[in-house]
């Protein structure tokens, strides 16, 4: 009888540890989410590590709308439409925003991803580079390729330092903050698709 209070005592705390743990990992990237929506825009240098190789991005965000220049390709996103401008095949991808949604390898989705899908746990605190960082757990309640993703964030500015994706097959991926920048000054046109500027580019529509 003895035994049995323990391992029910030894449930319980492990239950509610784990409950504490959670509402602490979502207060916190709640805190990042609401702090990010504070900016009239963002403008970020990242990095893109597969294992195998390292690329280099930029993006700029203002609310739904974003750019994004990584490896070769352009990708506006207007809130409504994706083009995805490709200068070596000299070709304009144009999508819905459903359809975008799938298909964009964006630096933007690493500011809201986690609010649907996943849940979260309390993970490890290193200090990178100088920078405290908080690894917050986050687990797929439905995924086919991803296995779990670790987000880390700087507890003194409550900004995104980098997200790891580890993949089933035994894979992963990172993608690392290098600068964040926000409020800058931006062309009022950055987020619209001039088709001028392309006119021997092949668009396709995708809808």
């Amino acid at each position: 009888m003895k035994k049995l209070a323990a391992i029910i005592s030894i449930l319980f705390i492990s239950v509610s540890t784990y409950a504490q743990n959670a509402a602490a990992a979502k207060k916190l990237l709640d805190e990042v989410s609401a702090k990010t929506k504070t900016y009239n825009n963002m403008v970020i240098d990242f990095s893109f590590n597969n294992g195998k190789q390292e690329s280099k991005g930029k993006a700029t965000i203002q609310g739904e709308k974003y750019v994004v220049d990584f490896m070769g390709l352009t990708q506006i996103f207007d809130g409504s439409k994706m083009y995805i401008i490709n200068p070596n095949d000299e070709e304009v991808t144009v999508a819905s925003a459903k359809s975008a949604d799938s298909q964009a390898v964006s630096i933007a989705s690493l500011l809201s991803f986690y609010k649907k899908g996943y849940t979260y746990t309390w993970d490890k605190k290193q200090t990178i580079n100088g920078k405290s960082i908080q690894f917050i757990k986050l687990t797929p309640t439905s995924s086919k390729d991803v296995k779990e993703v670790y987000l880390g964030i700087d507890t003194k500015t409550k900004n995104i330092y980098n997200r790891t994706d580890v993949y089933k097959g035994g894979s992963k991926s990172i993608i690392t903050i290098k600068s964040f920048k926000t409020n800058q000054t931006l062309s009022k046109n950055l987020f619209t698709f001039t088709k001028s500027k392309y006119p021997n580019y092949y668009i396709n529509n995708l809808d």
